[in-house]
């Protein structure tokens, strides 16, 4: 496993340099016009213009994650959702033209979720929850009432279309379950909220580009087996990214914590990923907000990935968990 960090836009600033002093010179990045200022990564000058701009600060920018455009119109099966497609598969050619192998994506129309940002863990430290009583409560977007069916139907044609791009590219795509993992929310349904949905979405290609994210955290909120999903989806090859948090609660209401704070035994997660042999990159995710920061970034400010990537640094050294030089 390589620990690596994510990055919001392509501008340097002190993250740029603590990520280094941490050891860490693997990029993971969304490169969103709303974060840059510029095109998206399916434009190929603007795209090779931030990874440039990561190696003259000494990172290697290794992958993305989230949405790097909008794409709404995808997940939902909007009017113009193949213009987007066209698009997609663009920025994954332009990822193999540049050497970019990992893509952390996810098919969530209403996105990473909270229904409260500002619950107090320890010594005042802020972290995110949410609540299905509050949500609830919360009106329909404009999209009105989506159903799961619409959902996986609309899922199944995006890889139809990108997986062969992908895997011509040598791009592995890396699906992150829904967080929270919850059936609905605001009228639109969601439909990675549990291990069996994630077998499902492996089981429609046996493409080697074809893969997952695996979010702990999510899976934990899940209440599924963390650790024999390890090796479930580890065994097959089929882990491409790992992200490590802790939460304490149900899908329906929880709270994260401090990743030494929660109710899941983190050096035993650790001796799993070593058992299925895991050599890609692992980050640091969802931490609390410290103080003298501003929680603008709730669960990415950097205070807490400090705390979060020295405590994931400690367990690797303790359990002699060497650092791999090539994983993508």
């Amino acid at each position: 496993m390589k620990l690596s960090f994510l990055f919001f836009g392509n501008q340097p600033d002190e993250k740029w340099v603590l990520a280094k002093q941490m050891g860490i010179t693997n990029a993971i990045v969304k490169l969103a016009p709303e974060l840059t200022g510029s095109l998206p990564p399916w434009d190929f000058a603007s795209l090779k213009k931030s990874k440039e701009t990561f190696e003259l600060n000494g990172l290697k920018l290794i992958g993305f994650e989230g949405d790097q455009f909008d794409m709404i119109r995808i997940k939902l099966g909007l009017e113009g959702y193949e213009e987007d497609i066209e698009k997609y598969i663009l920025m994954l050619e332009n990822m193999g033209k540049l050497g970019i192998g990992l893509l952390c994506y996810n098919f969530m129309a209403t996105g990473w979720f909270r229904t409260n940002k500002n619950l107090e863990e320890r010594a005042g430290a802020l972290v995110s929850g949410f609540s299905s009583l509050e949500a609830d409560k919360l009106p329909l977007t404009k999209y009105g009432t989506v159903a799961a069916d619409k959902i996986w139907d609309n899922y199944t044609y995006f890889l139809s279309r990108v997986l062969p791009a992908a895997e011509k590219a040598g791009v592995k795509m890396a699906l992150h379950p829904d967080d929270p993992p919850v059936p609905v929310l605001q009228g639109i349904d969601r439909i990675f909220i549990n291990a069996e949905s994630i077998r499902k979405a492996l089981a429609l290609s046996d493409s080697p580009s074809h893969g997952l994210t695996f979010c702990q955290g999510t899976y934990a909120t899940m209440g599924e087996d963390v650790k024999g999903l390890i090796h479930e989806f580890g065994n097959k090859g089929k882990i491409f990214f790992v992200h490590i948090r802790d939460v304490r609660g149900t899908a329906s209401n929880f709270r994260e914590t401090f990743h030494d704070n929660g109710p899941t035994d983190m050096v035993d997660m650790y001796k799993a990923y070593s058992a299925i042999d895991f050599n890609g990159p692992i980050r640091s995710d969802h931490v609390p907000t410290m103080a003298g920061e501003s929680n603008q970034q709730h669960g990415y400010e950097m205070k807490g990935n400090l705390f979060g990537i020295g405590y994931m640094k400690g367990i690797m050294d303790a359990l002699n968990i060497k650092e791999t030089e090539t994983y993508i």
